[in-house]
This record gives C-alpha cells, structure tokens and sequence, in this order.
C-alpha cells in the first residue's frame, strides 16, 4: 500500500458477493471535504492513481460505502472519484475465493504455490483477490504513466474479462525510477513493462533451468520486467549514451532502482539485469517483495 495510507481497518468478514462482470461507476463519488484522504494514497512517487479495495480486507473502512454506497465492496469495477485535481479511482477486486479450479468465468488462472504445499512466507500466501479487467476499462490510469493493461499477463488475448494481481508499491516504486532517471539526466520518455502479472498457469510454462522460478515474484503483483523506451522502436534506450544498446544499459536502470531504495527503504525488493536475446533487448527486473535481492551483472 501506499506510504501514509490513511485508509485502514481491521478486516470484517463479508459474505461473498456474486458474479458479475467490472463495472464503471456512472457517478464519481465527491471528495469534497476529503482531499487530505486523497492525497494519502498517491504514495511516495505521488503519482498513484488508484487505489485497490479487497471486500474482505478493507470491509471495515466507513469512508468506502459513505462515499460510493455498498456496491463498492460487493461488485468488482473501477469507481471514479470526483472533485480531484487528477483523476483518482477506487477499484475493487475479485474476492480470491471466486477463483474456481483454477479459473474465474473463462480466464485461466491456474493455482498458486501456495494452494498446494505449505506457504514459504507471508510474502507468498495468496492474494486478496484480482482486478477483473475489461475491454472498456483497461486504459484505467492507475498512476500518472501507467494503466491496468500494462500489467496483464501475455496470454488469452481474446479473452474478457482478464484478471490481474497487482499492488501498489510497485507502480509507486516504477513511477519513482522512472523520476530518478529524469533527476540523473538520462532521457527516459517511458518505462515499457515487457512482463508485470504473470498467472500461475502462464509462469509454469516457462519453469526450468535457465527459466522462471516457481514462485516468481510475478505472480504476487510486485514484480515487473522493464526498460526505457524513446522514440518509436519498442526497446531499449541507449541509457548511457556509448553508441550500443546492451547491458551497460539495463544497469544505469538498475542503479536508478537501488537509488529508489535507498532513498525508501520500505520499497525494498530485488533488481535484476538481463541480456539481451533474439525475442527481446536487455531489461531490468524490479519487485517490491520486502527484502533485498540483486542478481544479473550488476
């Protein structure tokens, strides 16, 4: 969550509510009178634009149902706030429990590490629930460079709704590279996330030497591969100007992350860097999961 968040509560258990595809409020709720609230939530970089309310975790928060009724606890979709210098929504998840052997509706999710063994760590116990992504609502600012579809898994292309696990630190610590990068003076138009949620199902595809892990970071919602696009060719930038594009590159991105942690320390996670291959240019893995990790020729 993002730091200084002000909206919490001890978890009250709700009875699972229905069905139903995402949805879009048709009326902003008002902030007015609770701007200060607002602008607790936009997080260390304050670029966040979303925030994601699990219906079991943050039931017992007043100031949800005051502003936007009970349907924003019992009804999955994104709820536009109003009266607010940036747009700022409230999305609310997919309980986990409506994941069904493996599966919400026709999306393939498959099964968690730890539905079946015992759970490594906190760090790895399932999530809260899933954002429920569609065609209509996928372009949803969730901070001032990045959207919801940025963070899909790449794979049921045709299938809608889609289901994403995301958590805000990451897109709080992605927006904050992104700055330093600006603030070390190197041009940096964008941060392209080539891989952020990554389905159970779709990760143990590529399980094996050399490969993913088996329980990659990706499959919590804080862990995104990236690298900086300028200009129109999707890949990455010449970062340190030497005339190449290879891993010299990916490492002024990775230096640009551990400034971030060091600058804050609660959005500690692993970097990454990556060589280039036939399928993609070199790229930086960045996770928010709590502890610190490097690997790669950093």
């Amino acid at each position: 969550m993002a730091a200084g968040l002000v909206l919490c509560a001890a978890p009250v258990a709700l009875a699972r509510p229905a069905a139903s595809h995402a949805t879009t409020a048709s009326r902003p709720a008002s902030t007015a009178g609770r701007l200060p609230w607002l602008d607790s939530l936009k997080g260390r970089s304050r670029k966040l634009r979303a925030r994601f309310v699990s219906p079991a975790r943050d039931a017992g928060i007043p100031l949800l149902r005051e502003m936007f009724g009970d349907s924003v606890l019992s009804r999955a979709g994104v709820y536009p706030v109003a009266d607010a210098a940036e747009r700022f929504s409230v999305i609310t998840m997919r309980p986990f429990a409506d994941k069904v052997q493996g599966r919400i509706g026709s999306y393939r999710i498959g099964f968690f590490p730890s539905e079946r063994r015992a759970v490594r760590s906190a760090a790895y116990r399932n999530p809260d629930g899933f954002l429920e992504v569609t065609a209509s609502n996928q372009d949803t600012p969730i901070s001032e460079n990045f959207r919801l579809r940025d963070f899909l898994t790449h794979d049921q292309a045709s299938v809608w709704p889609k289901y994403l696990v995301l958590r805000e630190p990451l897109v709080d610590k992605l927006e904050l590279v992104l700055a330093e990068l600006r603030q070390m003076g190197i041009p940096a138009s964008r941060l392209r996330v080539m891989s952020g949620f990554r389905t159970p199902q779709y990760n143990q595809q590529g399980v094996g030497a050399g490969g993913r892990v088996q329980d990659s970071r990706h499959q919590y919602g804080d862990a995104a591969d990236v690298y900086v696009v300028n200009g129109e060719r999707d890949w990455m930038s010449d970062l340190n100007r030497d005339g190449r594009v290879d891993t010299g590159d990916a490492k002024v991105l990775a230096l640009a992350a551990e400034r971030v942690e060091q600058a804050h320390p609660d959005l500690v996670g692993g970097v990454g860097v990556y060589k280039a291959n036939s399928a993609h240019g070199p790229f930086v893995h960045i996770d928010v999961r709590g502890t610190r990790a490097r690997w790669g020729a950093l």
